[in-house]
Order: structure tokens, then sequence, then C-alpha cells
């Protein structure tokens, strides 16, 4: 599997620079149907850049632990439903996302409720999408390093939410479990996040600009999200 880098995130926004603007606002129309008590996690770099790593990297199965109301979720089941390809199977304890996730998206999409420790004990294999906006604790993330990381013996991409809103992962944080585990594989990792990584969250705000993504759909300009690839 491919490293993420700046670089690619770069060159996929003009790449997908029409089906990302439609996406988008299909979005930003989701988010106002569902009223002042809908939570949307991800900035809107963060979810870019995810949209456009779920088209170029085109998995076949998607796993994402912690949906909340479901606008990753719906990121998610759009890329891959512009692929033409691939399924999304949800975790979460939380079960509002079963009544915000539109009809015509659920098509390729499977939630199982619960806590993912029990209801995922291990990773399906052939995972190709990991994504992961769950319990931000270290225990969490020392579970879930050692129970689907570890034992992973094929390419795959993770995302880890909510990792850098400061310059540094907290001690004790789910973002310092993980951030200490890639540095003992020696494996690279990227973020846009604005707080750890000011050049790539600016060098994207140009280019996004240049393409005509100029009106934000969520305020947050935080992005703290962490991405990496294991091969």
């Amino acid at each position: 599997m491919v490293a993420v880098t700046g670089a690619e995130i770069r060159r996929l926004y003009p790449e997908y620079a029409e089906d990302l603007h439609r996406v988008r606002a299909e979005q930003r129309e989701f988010l106002a149907a569902n009223g002042k008590g809908f939570t949307a996690q991800l900035d809107d770099i963060e979810a870019e850049i995810t949209y456009l790593l779920l088209r170029a990297r085109r998995p076949e199965l998607v796993v994402e632990l912690g949906t909340l109301h479901g606008w990753s979720t719906t990121w998610i089941l759009r890329a891959l439903r512009d692929n033409g390809t691939g399924m999304l199977r949800s975790h979460d304890i939380a079960e509002r996302v079963r009544e915000t996730v539109p009809a015509e998206l659920r098509g390729n999409w499977e939630f199982r409720p619960g806590d993912a420790r029990e209801t995922m004990p291990e990773l399906p294999e052939r995972t190709e999408y990991l994504f992961i906006d769950a319990d931000h604790g270290a225990r969490f993330a020392r579970w879930y390093v050692r129970a689907l990381l570890e034992p992973c013996s094929w390419p795959m991409n993770v995302s880890v939410h909510d990792v850098f809103h400061w310059r540094f992962a907290k001690p004790l944080s789910e973002g310092r479990v993980v951030l200490d585990w890639l540095d003992t594989r020696r494996q690279p990792w990227f973020t846009a996040a604005r707080a750890k990584a000011r050049g790539e969250f600016d060098a994207l705000c140009a280019l996004r600009a240049e393409l005509g993504f100029t009106e934000d759909i969520k305020a947050s300009k935080a992005n703290p999200m962490l991405y990496f690839a294991l091969s």
C-alpha cells in the first residue's frame, strides 16, 4: 500500500474536483436537512481527503468504528457510490445513524450496533480501509492496535480522527498510543491538521481556493485526522 502524502492529496484534488463539488453540495444539503441537533464530526479538509483517498484507493471493504450521527458515514458512502463498488460496515454503540443515512446510500452499507470490541473481535479479512472515530481513550486505542492493526497482513489504509487538535497528541490519549506504535514500526503518516502541519494545511487551502472550494460546510478548521497506510 502506497503511503499517504501531501503530494498525492494535492494531485487528487484536481483529478476529482468535479465530483467533489457535487458531493460537497450533497453533504451541505444533508447537514441542513438534519437540523441543529445533528453533529458533523469531520472538518471540511479531512472529510474531502477521506473522500479522495477512497476514490483513489477503491477499497472493496471499508470498516468504520464510530458513526455518531452519520457525517463520516455519508462521506464514505458517497465515495463508494461514485466508485461504483465497495461495501461499508459501520460499528457504534449509538444508533441514530440508522435514522439519518439517506435511503439511496444504504445499498452498500451494513450497520452493526454495539461495542466494536464485542461485535468485531478481529478485523474482517481483506478490509482495505479502516476509519476510526470512536472512543478516543488510550485503552480503546491499545485494543485496536493489538486486535486490528498488528494482525493485519494485507495492505490497508487507516484514518484516526481527533489526533492533532494541538501540535502534539496528548499523553495517555488514543493519538499518542497510535503514534507511538507507528514510530516503533517506522511507519510514515500524514495529517493536514492546522495545529500540527500548518504548511500542508495552507497549501491545501490555497489549492482548494483555486479549484473553487471557498464556501465552508463546517466552520471548524482544525482537521485533526491522522492518515497512514499499512503494507
